[in-house]
């Protein structure tokens, strides 16, 4: 193939992408606006699905290095009341298929199966133009450098500038903020937090509002407090007092909350960071312009509801098998991908906006005790 492709984005969809493309001997080049693979956090812990991102990573052939990052355990969850009391448990007995590994540690193993010079990190895009002719684009990056490009992917995310310039649609606050802190070295440090937590993630939640608590491979608790808020009350709050910020939060949840479960916000070591709930609308899609296309979270952004890194990674595995099966007719790969990505996403989107307001929506604790139920007899019917 001999036209220049281009991806934004180092995330796990433009990656996987990179990496996939790579196997099938066609080069391309990742531009990512962060300084370095470690400039920023990565973001918690994923459960990786077998129908989608694990399907992604054996395509990546990635399956073993994947397999040394899992840590073993953390699919278990535990449900409880606002007062303390276990609603339903659902135990990791290692049977389970959605194993839980850092972010932070699959886009490492991803970016160390790319050669050298593939990513050029610092490069924050400014604007992209399509001058026709030979080249069909050309991308302007904050520092004045200019690349021209056959073939431009936006992977970059839920405020990609490559989703702007084809389509303008903006992602939507969707009236839900998620505050976090974090507890570190816990089984010394914080053992009745990490008995309450347990090995996976821990879920307390009254109409919208609650406490989420999940346990991490590297013995830390990452702790969010989640609340339906108007998007100008993390403008009007102070955090920069951690202490006191977080005994703000804490009061925040109202009364009834079990002294145990305000101590996993109360005893946050770091500063609470707000981080607002945003979704693309239902069924987004763009002009199709040449040479031009859009996976993972640029695609479809959705509410958190574990399958957004997973459909990410499937993003860039089928589009990288789509370009390497027609390698001279770009526009017949991003075609057919597009046939499958669209309707997949809108699908899935809907049943992401659906779980996340069921999880964490007004109904939320009568929400909670339906899915043990159904857990439950699901459980009893499959001993038999």
């Amino acid at each position: 193939m001999n036209r220049s492709i281009t991806i934004i984005g180092a995330g796990l969809a433009g990656l996987t992408l990179a990496r996939v493309l790579h196997i099938h001997g066609i080069p391309s080049t990742i531009y990512e606006a962060e300084a370095s693979p470690m400039s920023r956090t990565q973001g918690g812990q994923l459960d990786i699905h077998d129908v989608n991102g694990q399907v992604a990573l054996d395509e990546c052939r990635l399956l073993d290095q994947f397999r040394s990052i899992i840590n073993f355990g953390a699919e278990s969850m535990r449900f409880l009341s606002s007062d303390g009391e276990l609603v339903g448990e659902i135990p990791d007995d290692g049977k389970l298929s959605n194993p839980e590994v850092l972010r932070g540690e699959l886009r490492r193993i991803l970016i160390e199966s790319l050669p050298d010079g593939t990513i050029h990190w610092g490069r924050k895009v400014d604007s992209i133009d399509a001058r026709g002719g030979g080249v069909p684009f050309t991308v302007t990056f904050a520092d004045g450098l200019t690349v021209d490009t056959d073939v431009l992917v936006g992977a970059d995310g839920a405020w990609s500038r490559v989703r702007a310039f084809l389509s303008g649609a903006s992602p939507e606050y969707l009236g839900t903020v998620w505050v976090e802190t974090f507890l570190h070295d816990v089984d010394k440090r914080h053992q009745r937090s990490a008995a309450l937590v347990g090995r996976g993630a821990m879920l307390a939640m009254e109409p919208g509002r609650g406490i989420f608590g999940h346990r991490e491979a590297n013995d830390v608790i990452h702790t969010y407090v989640v609340m339906k808020k108007p998007l100008d009350w993390m403008s009007s709050t102070d955090f920069s007092d951690r202490e006191q910020a977080l005994t703000n939060l804490a009061a925040e949840l109202g009364d009834g909350w079990a002294p145990e479960l305000l101590e996993l916000i109360t005893s946050g070591e770091t500063t609470p960071v707000a981080r607002p709930i945003w979704g693309l609308p239902l069924g987004h899609t763009w002009d199709q312009v040449p040479g031009a296309m859009l996976i993972g979270d640029a695609a479809h952004l959705t509410p958190p509801d574990g399958d957004g890194a997973n459909w990410a990674l499937y993003d860039g595995a089928q589009l990288g098998k789509a370009i390497a099966a027609s390698p001279g007719d770009i526009e017949s790969a991003f075609s057919g991908f597009a046939a499958e990505m669209l309707p997949r996403s809108a699908a899935s989107s809907r049943a992401g906006y659906q779980s996340f307001e069921q999880t964490f929506g007004y109904n939320a604790p009568e929400n909670l005790r339906n899915m043990m139920d159904r857990a439950t007899t699901y459980g009893r019917r499959h001993r038999r």
